[in-house]
């Protein structure tokens, strides 16, 4: 019997090189992720799955191969800005956060990309704030804040528009053991109460086996495993 509920990412022997061909990364790789799941790529620094992730937001683009991602083709330039602007949230190993906004100011910045209003926009940033335990650094820049509460902030950042498709590279690579269990905790059940879809880039084999499917990439194939 067919799964019923709807495909988020659809990729088919998608492949990607650089320098001309000449550095293979990713050969004839094919993933479904449905409404709902929490899929971690698992496998070690240079397998490629930030390659994949990077071409399922959009941020590069495959050289042969079917791709679909919430339904659009990130390969055009206006798919793409769509899909950043509705449809895709984006968590970093790096924060990549503006150090001399706010906390606020930076959670603020997706917003404007779609003009939200403002009383909407606080209401959700006090949300989201007050779910990950930040709500009393909002007024805090952030070179100010420690590297949990600066992922925390960039969690709430990447799901203050309500994607629909959640992609975190590494979030707890920068983090020590127990502050990434936390926020991969928070990052984990916030997806869940937001009903997000996730895509997971991570070495760490615990937070593999913590999420629903565990696809393992290693010299740029893939293999899904039981987790």
């Amino acid at each position: 019997m067919s799964d019923p509920r709807e495909i988020v990412v659809h990729a088919h022997e998608v492949t990607k090189s650089y320098d001309g061909g000449r550095i293979p990364v990713l050969h004839e790789v094919s993933l479904t992720v449905r409404t709902g799941e929490l899929v971690a790529l698992w496998g070690a620094s240079g397998s490629g799955k930030s390659t994949l992730l990077h071409l399922l937001g959009g941020l590069d683009v495959p050289d042969r191969g079917e791709l679909a991602v919430c339904g659009l083709d990130p390969r055009t330039e206006e798919n793409r800005l769509t899909l950043r602007r509705r449809h895709l949230g984006f968590v970093f190993q790096l924060h990549n956060l503006i150090p001399d906004l706010t906390v606020e100011e930076n959670l603020r910045v997706p917003a404007l990309a779609i003009n939200r209003p403002r009383r909407e926009t606080a209401a959700r940033i006090r949300e989201l704030a007050g779910q990950v335990g930040i709500n009393h650094r909002l007024a805090h820049r952030i070179q100010d804040l420690s590297g949990g509460e600066r992922q925390r902030t960039a969690i709430c950042r990447a799901l203050l528009n309500s994607p629909r498709l959640l992609l975190a590279d590494e979030p707890t690579g920068s983090l020590d053991e127990r502050t990434g269990a936390t926020v991969f905790g928070l990052l984990k059940d916030l997806a869940e109460r937001e009903r997000i879809t996730v895509v997971l880039a991570t070495h760490e084999r615990r937070f593999a086996e913590a999420c629903h499917r565990i696809i393992r990439v290693r010299d740029g194939r893939l293999d899904e495993i039981a987790p």
